[in-house]
């Protein structure tokens, strides 16, 4: 069984991140690192195709400047090879952009399945794999919390507020995960040493059969007009409870229209 899943290689969320001034977008420069949600997808695909007797894992990510930096990390966990698109002409790409992009790089490894986050962790929009199972003519499973496939299906307990929902579809499809569905495993030395010398195709939009003017800040249908700092968190209140702290507990709820 051959999965893809799509990993996004961004700033370490540990470094203060900086918004270009003209386009208000972060900037991606130097070393990126693997979202730490796909951790998971990555963790699930392995584990799929090794309960499934055969097949291997191919990532698929976009990233300036050619950085493999979070990729590495992932070949590290057991993934056999990636798919790299690189190109100048991407800079400033929305959602829909990048899942044109995702998708006809995806379309390079036939897969039987693709998995990716529920959302990444620097944009927070949640559109891209749909969109990417659309533009494929996938179905899409979205929110998975399990994941298991057989006889050219696969089953997924989907996470809902009240619980969950076992849906079932055809192969291929595409599937996001949530944290948690798997522990990802910790790359090992072997896996970090082997991680160096397995192949990571480079394509640029030209490959992908794309145009320049569908992709990048050119092809983006959302722009960002403004960003404001959020508010700064108060202090909270402190009540002392003498015998009546319950009667304050309620009247806080009814001031949030929560009782």
């Amino acid at each position: 069984m051959n999965v893809v899943v799509c990993v996004k290689q961004i700033p370490d969320p540990a470094v203060p991140g900086t918004l270009d001034p003209q386009t208000h977008t972060l900037v991606r420069e130097g070393k990126l690192i693997m979202d730490d949600s796909d951790a998971y997808g990555v963790e699930m695909g392995l584990q799929l195709a090794e309960a499934a007797g055969g097949g291997e894992v191919t990532l698929v990510s976009m990233a300036p400047a050619g950085e493999t930096s979070g990729l590495r990390t992932a070949l590290a966990m057991g993934a056999a090879k990636a798919i790299l698109v690189s190109d100048d002409a991407l800079k400033g790409s929305d959602a829909l952009s990048t899942a044109k992009v995702l998708a006809k790089a995806i379309e390079r490894a036939q897969p039987d399945l693709v998995i990716a986050a529920t959302e990444s962790t620097d944009g927070y929009t949640g559109t891209t794999p749909v969109q990417v199972a659309e533009l494929l003519g996938f179905p899409s499973v979205t929110f998975a919390k399990k994941v298991s496939v057989g006889d050219g299906r696969v089953h997924v307990e989907r996470q809902t507020e009240a619980g969950y929902d076992e849906v079932d579809c055809p192969l291929p499809a595409l599937v996001t995960v949530t944290a948690g569905v798997v522990e990802p495993r910790y790359p090992s030395f072997k896996g970090i040493m082997a991680a160096k010398s397995k192949p990571v195709d480079q394509l640029t939009v030209a490959d992908l059969g794309l145009d320049a003017g569908q992709v990048g800040a050119a092809g983006a249908r959302s722009e960002v007009t403004d960003v404001t700092a959020a508010d700064e968190r108060k202090a909270g209140e402190i009540v002392v409870d003498e015998g009546e702290g319950h009667q304050n507990i309620v009247a806080f709820l009814e001031q949030l229209k929560l009782v």
